[in-house]
Order: structure tokens, then sequence, then C-alpha cells
């Protein structure tokens, strides 16, 4: 395997000291916000981890390789470009094998940190069970992935465009824990609320990271998902981006958009509906989830050290 894997030096000397890493997808520059929002949220990012105590590790494919950490030239290539793949758990072969450059999704994003030995993560929102999904068997590989890969998420929880309910019945089935961050109610990504609960609340660094390292020393595979809402000051009302949702899964469906093109679609829908305070609140939420993932990786680390 690790002929198919480079490491920036930053990252490699972490991994070899055991010190706390937290891993970073690229989907989210290449697809999900618009440039030059994308490149400053991705160095922002960056830096909110390692002034938090951790090393970020932003993933992606490149020239056959996965990239575990990223130079400067290299996000900007995945900010900019616009032949960027969508990359999960499918299409990891095939992009590895042709050269293509790909951004990793959540589920990608997860199989490449747990290769490299990372189990800390953080995202936006997690992809799920996608509305009317009981007619198109639309389910994000996210799903599956949080259920046989030892790595925890850090999310605002699953993307308001999704089916919440079911996302969380699903990840119940596969045996997935849901953690609520100082809260005992699920977000749903825009919104601190969802009407949905959490399986445990935790509300410190130190209790979710020795939860993660009792469950693997278990021997129980798979994620967890910790749901961390945005902000107060930066969420909108969940009455109001409901609407606006459903007005964008409407168009979505009258122009026959499926597949992997929904998920963009709808974002940008909602992105021009709310005149760019999606956009804003996206980009906040990005920025605490990577806090709280920093904060969680020390501890974990610390658990993991002290066990050793």
């Amino acid at each position: 395997m690790k002929q198919y894997m480079t490491f920036t030096e930053e990252v490699r000397h972490a991994l070899e000291n055991n010190l706390p890493v937290v891993a970073l997808e690229t989907t989210i520059i290449s697809h999900g916000m618009p440039y030059p929002q994308n490149i400053e949220m991705a160095k922002e990012v960056e830096q909110i981890i390692r002034d938090n105590g951790a090393v970020p590790a932003t993933i992606g494919i490149m020239n056959g390789k996965i990239k575990i950490g990223l130079t400067e030239s290299e996000l900007e290539e995945f900010a900019t470009n616009k032949s960027v793949e969508k990359v999960s758990r499918r299409d990891f072969p095939y992009i590895l094998a042709s050269g293509k450059i790909g951004a990793t999704t959540v589920a990608a994003t997860m199989i490449a940190a747990e290769l490299a030995g990372i189990h800390m993560f953080a995202t936006g929102g997690i992809g799920g069970v996608h509305r009317e999904g009981e007619i198109t068997w639309d389910v994000s590989a996210d799903l599956t992935e949080l259920a046989q890969t030892n790595v925890a998420v850090v999310c605002a929880g699953a993307k308001s465009i999704l089916d919440i309910g079911r996302t969380l019945e699903y990840l119940e089935t596969q045996g997935v824990p849901v953690v609520g961050y100082r809260t005992s109610e699920f977000p749903s990504f825009f919104a601190r609320e969802s009407g949905f609960g959490v399986d445990f609340r935790l509300d410190t660094p130190e209790e979710v990271g020795t939860l993660m390292d009792t469950k693997w020393k278990l021997g129980l595979k798979g994620g967890m998902i910790i749901a961390n809402p945005v902000p107060e000051a930066d969420a909108l009302d969940h009455q109001k981006i409901e609407a606006v949702i459903l007005q964008a899964l409407k168009e979505a469906k009258d122009n026959n958009i499926a597949g992997k093109k929904v998920t963009p679609f709808l974002l940008d829908k909602v992105k021009q509906l709310t005149e760019g305070k999606s956009l804003q609140t996206n980009i906040a939420l990005v920025r605490h989830n990577a806090e709280v993932a920093a904060k969680i990786a020390v501890a974990y680390q610390a658990a993991v050290n002290k066990g050793n």
C-alpha cells in the first residue's frame, strides 16, 4: 500500500512521533465551495488545527498517489482545476490507476486516513440517505464507510438536503455511535436543530478521546460521528432553511439531476436562495469542526499513549 502513498514532511514527522493528526478532505475544496473562498478556507482550517495542538493532513489523489498532506501549490490545484474528479470508495482504484486528479469525499478520506494511521477527521457534513431514498435508493457511501473504517468524523451533522431521520436509522443499523458534542440534538448542518436526538452527549475532548480509544481497543470496527453544531452566531433558522431546501429539491427533480450531481447542485441552489448566507455558515461550521477535531485528536492521542 505504501507505494501508493506520499506524505508531507510535517505529517510524516507527526505520525512517526505519535503526535495528534487531523485528516481533512478535498471534495469540500474542489466541489463544495467557489474560488477563492475554497482556498482561503482550506488554508485557514489547516492553521486552526495547528493552533489547537494537532497537525493537519489534507488528503487528495494526484499523479497515481494518495497525498497525505498537501503543499500550498497542491492545495491551489485542487481549488482551481476544473477537471478534479470526485472520489469515493468505488472510484479509488480507477483514479489512482489512471493518474487523474481526485478530490476525496468523506468515505474516501476515511479510507486514506486509516491507511495512513490517522483516526480523526474534520469535515463539514456527512453524506447520508437522500430524501425519497426509499424510491431512488440514493444512499451515500459515507454511511457504509463509517460502519467499517476506524476513523472518528467531526461534522455539523448530515447535510440539510438529506433525510436525516433515515440517515440516523441507517447509522444505528450499522452500529455507528452518534455522539453529540455539547448537544443532545443532532444538528442539521446549516441549523443547530433537526428534531432528532443523538446516541450519547459528551461535553469534553477527553470524554470523546477516551470513547474512541475504548471502542477500538475492544476491537469494535468502524468509525463514529461526533456531531458538532454550527456556532449560534452563524446558524441559519431551521424552518427557513428547510423551505429553501424543498424549493431546491423541486428544481433538481424538474431538471432530472441525479447521482453525483445532486449534492453540488442543491448546495449551489441553496447558496443562491439564501443570498450567500449558506456559504458563510458552511465556512463557519468547517472552522468550528476543525477546532473541535484538533482538541479531540490531542485528547485521543493522550489516551492512546497512556494505554501504551
